[in-house]
């Protein structure tokens, strides 16, 4: 399918891990993609992909806490390759795993990168998609803003995206602006908060996936399918929804079950 053909698409943190299958997977249906990380090697890779696969993508720094550098990004990827009609607000960060090890330091920055960087980056887009009368955003949440799973910082932006989502959904539907949430369950990546609980336990994902009842965690493609279909233009009856990507995890609990009715 190439269903975002002579579209734009800015993917956040995208740099990797499931930003980088989003991009990847928009560039593959059709879209010039702007791949912005804060980590501008790692932006580099993603675009460099994509350009090896024939498509147009581009690398772009910016910290996404800064109005500033934001704007000053999104500037550099309208000239080059166009103004975004479609936004993934997809960076995050988790730092602290319980309530105990969270100091308001660790707190506020969780917060800024999960929450306060998705409001600066909507902000930046929605003038020009208002102008043009479409576009689209997606933010990526997480089962983590819909149930306790530790990291409480990181749960309560993702709880407050959710609430965001539906105000943007219902504030510039009007106006031609879509917004939804994808939340994914438990997603196998390398990103740093993964690297270090498979250091201290290499079997986490083999254990974690007897809570899924699909049998196992989620694939960055997994997430990157869900993206795609709510930023096109066939989910155009779409808006303030919540896609929860999670195997099935919020549905019911296996383990628990299988306790239950032990003989």
């Amino acid at each position: 399918m190439k269903r975002f053909l002579g579209k734009s698409a800015l993917v956040t943190g995208g740099g990797g891990g499931i930003g980088g299958a989003i991009a990847e997977r928009l560039a593959f249906e059709g879209a010039a993609v702007g791949v912005l990380d804060r980590r501008g090697e790692a932006a580099a890779d993603t675009a460099q992909r994509i350009e090896a696969a024939g498509a147009r993508g581009m690398a772009l720094t910016a910290e996404i806490t800064d109005p500033d550098s934001v704007a000053a990004a999104l500037e550099t990827m309208t000239d080059a390759i166009g103004a975004p009609d479609v936004l993934i607000n997809n960076a995050a960060w988790a730092i602290r795993g319980d309530l105990e090890s969270t100091e308001l330091a660790d707190w506020q920055a969780e917060i800024g990168i999960d929450l306060d960087g998705q409001f600066v980056c909507a902000k930046a887009v929605l003038p020009g998609m208002v102008a043009r009368g479409t576009g689209a955003i997606v933010n990526i949440g997480s089962v983590n803003g819909l149930m306790a799973l530790g990291n409480p910082a990181y749960s309560a932006a993702k709880a407050g995206l959710l609430s965001f989502t539906r105000s943007l959904a219902v504030e510039y539907g009007p106006k031609g602006v879509r917004t939804n949430m994808v939340s994914p369950g438990t997603v196998e990546t390398d990103i740093e908060t993964w690297r270090i609980r498979r250091e201290k336990n290499p079997q986490i994902f083999e254990q974690l996936a007897r809570w899924y009842p699909v049998g196992r965690v989620g694939r960055p493609d997994d997430i990157a399918a869900a993206v795609a279909f709510v930023a096109a233009d066939e989910a155009a009856f779409v808006n303030g929804a919540n896609l929860v990507v999670d195997g099935g995890l919020t549905a019911g609990l296996p383990v628990m079950i299988e306790e239950l009715i032990l003989e």
